[in-house]
């Protein structure tokens, strides 16, 4: 089992209390005080990626805890038990706002902050999507043990540096790239980049810290890569501080992405977990297929690599949950570290309903679905809505829908004017016998939405 897995490699124990905390914005405080590229934010994104907490409630099973910024809708919490699924305890904040962390919730919540200290108090340890130093304060407040490493481990080891300098030391193959910790070291990438957009290449300037798809342009235009370093100079040459954190990279040809998934314990041991197709749309990752469809060669490969980076996290201090994000290019060669991040990531929080409800022999489509609405969605009314669809069990099921992030639906609800349409996002796995079938279902559900709003479409 995946969940008893983690427990016990973190804890050493398999039955170790969890509380599960996803604090999915936890890339945005390891970025504090570096120097990337500008950011643009609205309310709404915010909002809709800050109830992504909600997902941590499958994650957990029962007898341990999940803290969210507000209850689950009770219908879906019905839906979810009639699939059998045993949940964790929910811990509400006693205070939430929409464009705040559920971490930052947590810290200004007297009442859920005495909770947590008498689960402290019993043993139980904080599972949180990443470390950070938010993250430790509920920790010193609570005296909740962290089942993690401390924030300043993550963060050394989640940056794109990092996974560069790391993937050379080990020989792993990766694409022609520039770390840049300084205006002189991007200045210098991007004269040498310039002569791969002369042969007619593409380039990738990201954040060391940025994460699915923010934090990243790619240029394709020689006069806007020097635009970028231009600015870039101009704000250092404003603050005084030469320091940045960039790398800079050829662009890939890219076939297929894949998100590789790896359990790194305490005492070094590594357990390699599975590797899933991710798909991408505009840089941004909005859902997975499983199971791969990659070669036995590719495989074996990933898993070879899983091996030796968890050796090096392990040197430097880490253990936990490993995704690493790798490619199949276009003429069938294999990258098998584009970037590594040391934390919970989607994939993970699939885990318990793949292990439950995707068997051998089946096939699934992690997949996120945009709606426009003018008024919020209950669950049971969205439940009407596509039936039919939905995944349920017993005699002549386990196909449809399995729907596992309702939250996300209503975030932004109040992020615009009073009255104004919104945008949210409904999350499931589409579970089928075979491809061809899931892809049939999905459009399916993705036709059906679209007449439930005023928009609806996968995203």
């Amino acid at each position: 089992m995946f969940l008893t897995g983690v427990k016990e490699a973190c804890t050493g124990a398999p039955d170790t209390p969890m509380v599960l905390l996803g604090n999915f914005a936890v890339e945005d405080e390891w970025a504090r005080g570096e120097a990337g590229l500008p950011a643009v934010a609205t309310r709404a994104s915010a909002a809709v990626a800050n109830r992504m907490d909600e997902f941590a409630l499958l994650l957990g099973g029962e007898g341990d805890h999940v803290v969210l910024k507000a209850a689950p809708d009770p219908g879906f919490l019905v839906y979810l038990r009639e699939l059998g699924l045993e949940l964790p305890r929910v811990l509400v904040a006693d205070v939430t706002e929409p464009g705040r962390s559920v971490s930052e919730d947590v810290l200004a919540s007297p009442e859920l902050l005495s909770a947590l200290r008498e689960l402290g108090d019993a043993g139980a340890r904080l599972w949180p999507h990443g470390m950070s130093a938010v993250e430790e304060r509920i920790c010193a407040r609570t005296g909740l043990a962290p089942a993690l490493p401390g924030a300043a481990v993550a963060k050394a080891v989640n940056g794109k540096i990092y996974s560069r300098r790391v993937a050379d030391e080990l020989g792993i193959r990766q694409v022609r790239g520039w770390e840049c910790e300084t205006v002189g070291a991007l200045a210098a990438a991007a004269r040498e980049a310039s002569a791969v957009l002369a042969a007619g290449g593409r380039i990738g300037v990201k954040d060391a810290y940025g994460v699915s798809g923010k934090g990243i342009a790619v240029v394709d235009d020689p006069a806007r890569l020097d635009r970028l370093v231009r600015m870039v100079t101009r704000r250092a040459e404003r603050s005084g501080e030469e320091r940045v954190a960039l790398v800079v990279e050829q662009w890939a040809a890219k076939a297929t992405d894949l998100t590789c998934h790896f359990t790194l314990a305490r005492d070094g041991s590594v357990r390699f977990d599975f590797v899933k197709e991710a798909l991408i749309a505009q840089g941004v990752s909005v859902g997975h297929r499983m199971p791969a469809r990659i070669t036995p060669a590719h495989r074996a490969t990933v898993e070879e690599v899983a091996h030796a980076l968890g050796k090096r996290l392990a040197a430097d201090g880490y253990h936990g949950v490993v995704g690493v994000d790798a490619m199949v290019e276009q003429d069938g060669g294999l990258l098998p570290v584009v970037e590594i991040n040391a934390r919970n990531n989607m994939a993970t929080y699939q885990t318990r309903l793949q292990e439950r409800f995707v068997p051998d022999g089946t096939v699934a489509l992690a997949r996120q679905y945009r709606l426009r609405l003018r008024e919020p969605l209950a669950f049971d009314d969205l439940r009407t809505w596509l039936d039919g669809l939905l995944f349920a069990t017993g005699p002549g099921s386990g196909r449809g829908l399995l729907v596992d992030g309702f939250a996300t639906v209503n975030a932004a609800q109040h992020a615009g004017a009073p009255g104004e349409p919104f945008t949210g996002r409904l999350h499931g796995l589409v579970i089928a016998g075979t491809q061809a079938e899931a892809e049939e279902w999905d459009a399916a559900v993705a036709r059906r939405l679209a007449a439930l709003g005023t928009e609806g479409e996968t995203a």
